[in-house]
């Protein structure tokens, strides 16, 4: 089966509702096991691939994910754009629990992940200067106000390598920065997505304030789940106006990403590595 539409759920999103005619699809790709079978059906009439990224029943924390593995299955299944959702803390006032945010921008810190599919013989280099799909920005932003939530396009998602959450004097610093969200998660994503010339957008569900807030100085893991499966609601409606309003192609730069970013040279690159990433760059090798 083939889904041109990807979504991954974060935490207290572990399906999404409105699914029709859908089966599970296991996949193994040359980076592992995903994080769980992908779920392909039909959602407003077209076809989507569903992933939870922590695995059904939550069982896979931040720092183990097998993120190449999650984005490569979305290559595999055909996914040409992801709709990424995520539990996020807020680091400014302005983003209230139960907002959405749709970040421009990643700030990373987290320690030792792999980001990147390339390596063992082959070179790659994207630019990622604007980590996110401009087009599906719009188009998520659109779908909130469409679902009436409230959200908020722009900004910048500091991913921390957790799994405990921030010290005061983090978050305090965090806020220094200028950064609006905190999550654990959407770096990896956005950087491999990017190597794999699909479209990618946060949606960032505040649950929090993080602990910087005097209301919110210890944050707890109940706290945060009072408010998840709210979001969960209007995470649905969201996505669902999304995939529907979602146009046939790409009118982005997304699709053609690689281009210019292969240094190696071709007749270097080991049999191994063309290989292994045959389905990511085997159009540009072949000329």
């Amino acid at each position: 089966m083939t889904a041109p539409i990807g979504i991954i759920g974060g935490s207290g999103l572990y399906s999404m509702p409105g699914f029709e005619a859908h089966q599970e699809v296991t996949l193994d790709t040359p980076f592992g096991s995903p994080s769980d079978a992908f779920v392909v059906g039909k959602l407003a009439g077209k076809d989507v691939a569903f992933l939870a990224r922590h695995g059904r029943g939550h069982r896979i924390s931040p720092s183990e994910l097998n993120f190449r593995a999650n984005i490569y299955g979305m290559k595999m299944l055909g996914v040409e754009r992801i709709l990424s959702l995520s539990a996020v803390g807020s680091l400014k006032e302005e983003h209230h629990p139960l907002d959405f945010v749709i970040p421009g921008q990643f700030f990373d810190r987290t320690r030792g992940r792999i980001s990147t599919f390339f390596g063992e013989g082959l070179v790659a280099h994207i630019s990622f200067a604007d980590p996110v799909c401009p087009e599906l920005s719009a188009l998520v932003q659109t779908a909130c106000a469409s679902a009436g939530v409230n959200a908020k396009q722009g900004g910048t998602y500091l991913c921390m390598e957790g799994p405990a959450f921030s010290t005061k004097a983090e978050s305090n610093v965090y806020r220094s920065w200028g950064m609006d969200v905190i999550g654990m998660t959407n770096l990896q994503e956005a950087k491999l997505a990017r190597e794999a010339e699909i479209c990618y957008v946060t949606i960032a569900m505040v649950t929090d304030y993080d602990c910087w807030h005097e209301e919110h100085d210890a944050v707890t893991v109940s706290d945060i789940i009072a408010n998840l499966s709210h979001n969960a609601a209007n995470a649905a409606k969201v996505v669902a106006a999304a995939v529907a309003a979602m146009p046939a192609t790409r009118a982005c730069k997304c699709g053609s990403a690689l281009a210019h970013a292969l240094i190696t040279e071709r007749n270097s690159i080991p049999q191994a590595a063309r290989e292994k990433l045959a389905l990511l760059v085997r159009k540009y090798l072949d000329r």
